[in-house]
């Protein structure tokens, strides 16, 4: 690191790309690794190093652990969707002079033979459906699925890693699992339950791009609802080796 190491790191979020950015930061004897998870998981995949689970009560507790806790940089590698998280960190490091960062894996990008329908929430991808199709894979995550809960027509297909809660659609069947998945499942999913629209965010990343492909091949339309963008002002880094590039040129400010 430089002649002003950062010290004490702290990554939000439970992606792939945080466990691997923690994993590379743990082995430097230079760093402290926080990592914090929201605990919105049962059995979350924990990091390397020292995790946290739970929120913080909103920008300002966040801030009021940055500063008890000595936090030299702070890095936002939640979901792509998980704005509220995103916006409380910009907030928090603002007020305590933190420097943070936004790790954001690229998102998708529609090929040949896609059809792709872009939606700018889960409301207007419900509002989209009835028109695409009557049975719907809704990979969207279980706590969008009140955006769906009205449409009494269509028939859902809904997966998640935790069991979803009320409101739901009515005509619904439920798959608990985790990624990553491989196109031959994705395409015998699509078949086994007659797909014929796939409904997806745009989260990036390949552990479940293989449902896109499958649905490519089918012939399928999916509806893709377009991520948030990150907060004003604050950097973004695509990969685990940027961030850490960020890291070795980022200097730790005074906290009031």
């Amino acid at each position: 690191m430089n002649s002003a190491p950062v010290r004490h790191v702290l990554i939000l979020g439970g992606t792939t790309e945080a466990r691997r950015l923690a994993a590379e930061l743990d082995g430097d004897p230079a760093l402290r690794v926080t990592s914090s998870l929201a605990g919105r998981v049962a059995a979350p995949r924990l990091p390397a190093g020292q995790v946290r689970i739970g929120g913080f009560g909103g920008p300002e507790g966040m801030a009021r652990w940055l500063r008890e806790h000595q936090v030299d940089a702070l890095i936002d590698a939640t979901h792509p969707f998980a704005d509220t998280i995103s916006h409380n960190a910009a907030r928090a490091a603002a007020a305590v002079h933190v420097p943070l960062l936004a790790l954001r894996r690229p998102g998708w990008v529609a090929g040949p033979g896609d059809h792709w329908h872009p939606a700018a929430s889960l409301d207007e991808a419900a509002r989209l459906l009835p028109e695409l199709g009557e049975r719907v894979f809704l990979t969207t995550g279980r706590m969008g699925l009140a955006a769906f809960a009205h449409l009494t027509d269509p028939w859902f297909l809904v997966r998640s890693v935790d069991a979803p809660q009320p409101p739901l659609p009515p005509r619904m069947e439920v798959i608990l699992d985790r990624g990553p998945f491989t196109l031959d499942g994705e395409s015998a999913l699509l078949r086994r339950h007659r797909v014929d629209v796939l409904v997806t965010k745009d989260s990036g990343a390949g552990a479940t791009a293989p449902k896109l492909a499958a649905a490519r091949a089918a012939g399928i339309p999916v509806v893709v609802v377009q991520r948030p963008p990150a907060p004003e002002g604050v950097p973004v880094a695509r990969t685990p080796t940027e961030a850490i590039a960020w890291l070795r040129t980022t200097r730790t400010t005074a906290r009031p």
